[in-house]
């Protein structure tokens, strides 16, 4: 049984949204920006076109435990606790460093491997005008 989360909080200068979502074990969170303060309504469009293009964090485990019979005021207690609450847990909070992190890495990956491909082709621009030079002695 799985469990999604979507919280959306201000952090200085934009509004973001912090998706979550918990699945046979694996936890992952996905972080969503907005400029000016999003409504109900361009939330909920935004997630039904753009859903299949989230990119959420690397999966984390998580001890899934037994749901338990709760009784309907303190389910009620909990409810209005979990809503007051404001900001991320610190799972979501791991899990995106996670996801910045795999995408830093990836970044710096793309951009050594263009450095290597500019710095050869210069190289071989440096050849070739090299070669033209003693072409005609």
């Amino acid at each position: 049984m799985g469990r999604a989360t979507l919280t959306v909080l201000f952090e200085e200068p934009f509004w973001i949204a912090v998706y979550e979502r918990e699945f046979d074990g694996a936890y992952e969170v996905c972080k969503i920006m907005y400029g000016a303060q999003p409504k109900d309504n361009e939330v909920y469009e935004y997630m039904l076109k753009n859903f299949r293009s989230l990119r959420f964090s690397p999966k984390l485990n998580v001890q899934t435990l037994s749901r338990k019979v709760m009784n309907p005021k303190r389910m009620q207690r909990a409810i209005k606790k979990q809503l007051e609450e404001k900001g991320v847990g610190t799972k979501a909070q791991i899990a995106l460093k996670l996801q910045r992190e795999q995408s830093k890495a990836e970044n710096q990956l793309q951009s050594r491997k263009k450095r290597e491909e500019e710095s050869k082709w210069r190289f071989a621009q440096k050849q070739q005008k090299r070669k033209e030079k003693h072409r005609g002695h």
